[in-house]
C-alpha cells in the first residue's frame, strides 16, 4: 500500500513551521492522536534523537518509541518507529511559498505492524490515519497562524 500523503499551507515562514513541527512538545497539540510525546535524550533534536510517543489507537493508548532519521531545517525531517506494535515511517518537507512569508507542509506516513500491530495496521491504524491526517493538518496550520505563536 502506498504511504498516506497530505499537503496543507500555512501561513509562516518555514523556519517557523520546522521549529514548531520537530519540537517534540507540540505534538499532542497538533495530532489527534497523540496523547503525550516525551523526549528521551537531552538537548535539541537531532538524527538520532528518540522520543516516547503515547499514541490513542482506536480506544487503546498504546506507547511507541520514535526515532529521528534526518533533519534538514528548515525543508525536511525524516523519522522512524523503534519500539511498539505499530511503527509509523514519516518524511516531513516544508517548501517556502511568497518568497518564504508563508510554506507548504507535506507529510507521508507509513506504518510497520509488529505482533498485534500487524492485525491492527491494516484494520485500525490506516483508516484511521487516513481521517486523521487532513484534520492534524488543519490543526498544525491553526496552532501555527494563532496570534501569539
Amino acid at each position: 500500500m502506498p504511504a498516506i500523503r497530505e499537503v496543507i499551507d500555512v501561513d509562516r515562514s518555514p523556519e517557523d513551521v520546522y521549529a514548531y513541527i520537530t519540537d517534540p512538545s507540540h505534538l499532542p497539540e497538533w495530532q489527534l492522536s497523540a496523547v503525550k510525546a516525551e523526549p528521551l535524550d537531552e538537548g535539541p533534536i537531532h538524527a538520532g534523537s528518540r522520543v516516547r510517543v503515547t499514541r490513542r489507537i482506536g480506544n487503546r493508548e498504546i506507547p511507541m518509541t520514535v526515532e529521528f532519521d534526518e533533519l534538514d531545517p528548515p525543508h525536511s525531517w525524516d523519522l522512524h518507529g523503534i519500539s511498539g506494535p505499530v511503527r509509523p515511517r514519516t518524511h516531513g518537507e516544508i517548501e517556502p511559498l511568497d518568497d518564504g512569508r508563508r510554506s507548504r507542509v507535506t507529510i507521508e506516513i507509513d506504518f510497520e505492524g509488529h505482533g498485534l500491530g500487524r492485525a491492527l495496521v491494516p484494520l485500525v491504524v490506516r483508516p484511521q490515519i487516513r481521517k486523521e491526517l487532513p484534520r492534524d493538518e488543519q490543526l498544525l496550520k491553526e496552532c501555527l497562524e494563532r496570534p501569539g505563536t
